[in-house]
């Protein structure tokens, strides 16, 4: 196995146009498992860690560019009040050591549909900046970014760059369900997003389909009840019923298999729940933001 290592975007970029087949490594918390386990053995490796350009974040206006080889655990400390849906994800990643090597460009990079922070991303309207030697840079909506399961929309010659995280515009909420609390991959994922300003919710499904899925459907009802009752305008408490239609819509959207995790009907009706509670929290919080605004 060659081993490159790059110490600026530059350089990095014009190793992978000459080596397609190299493989990016910077935390490495999927990488060296595969390879540990015999599933994975790359003629070369990439190591990032020495590129200054995918450590920052940076604030442009009403969006924040997240660094691909930004860690999870500052992501955490630092994007609290921009992205506080990232974070939650960010916190059930693994172990704290996990957190603190794991990278946000390595979740978009494994292009697994189970990545932990995608269903938020999806939810919020993200989008992953590529880059290549010859054709520049590039942006992908991170609900297009996965293809099919390992494989994901990046040309052999690009590398992810960083991710543009849109501020938040109202409360945001995340949730999973594991065979147990922290290091296990979820069984069912769910990211929900609301955005007072446009008066609409997004939504992101995870290990439920062949790739991060929405619920198109859960959201325009939503946004019709919350139009049609002044909700919106009143943040008054949610209809009977509303929050259990959301989550029935969302378990329709999702497109489970049965494997070793759980069955398709186990992950629908994870998800129906999930996406209920995740409703009324984030309407909880708003309302309770709204009267303390009024008080």
């Amino acid at each position: 196995m060659d081993f490159l290592q790059p110490t600026s975007l530059s350089e990095a970029l014009a190793m992978k146009a000459e080596r397609p087949d190299a493989t990016p490594i910077q935390g490495g918390t999927d990488l060296m498992v595969d390879i540990n386990f015999d599933r994975a053995r790359p003629s070369a490796t990439i190591d990032l860690n020495r590129v200054p350009e995918l450590m920052d974040i940076e604030h442009v206006g009403s969006d924040v560019w997240v660094g691909a080889g930004v860690p999870y655990l500052r992501i955490m400390r630092e994007l609290q009040s921009d992205a506080p849906g990232l974070c939650m994800a960010a916190r059930t990643v693994g172990s704290p050591q996990i957190r603190a090597r794991g990278t946000l460009g390595g979740n978009l990079g494994t292009a697994s549909p189970a990545g932990d922070t995608l269903p938020l991303l999806v939810a919020i309207g993200a989008t992953a900046e590529v880059a290549s030697s010859e054709r520049g840079r590039r942006e992908i909506p991170v609900r297009n970014f996965i293809i099919r399961p390992r494989h994901s929309a990046l040309e052999s010659d690009e590398l992810i760059v960083r991710v543009r995280v849109p501020k938040a515009r109202g409360p945001q909420q995340f949730g999973k369900v594991g065979q147990r609390n922290a290091m296990v991959i979820s069984i069912a994922s769910f990211g929900l997003a609301f955005d007072l300003d446009q008066r609409a919710v997004g939504t992101g499904i995870g290990s439920a389909g062949p790739v991060i899925l929405d619920a198109p459907e859960a959201n325009a009802h939503v946004a019709e009840v919350f139009s049609t009752e002044g909700l919106w305008d009143s943040a008054a408490p949610l209809p009977d019923g509303v929050a259990k239609r959301f989550g029935e819509l969302v378990g329709q959207a999702a497109s489970p298999i049965d494997d070793v995790r759980g069955t398709a009907r186990y992950r629908r009706h994870a998800l129906s729940v999930l996406a209920a509670r995740s409703l009324k929290w984030a309407w909880n919080e708003h309302r309770e933001t709204t009267k303390g605004t009024r008080a």
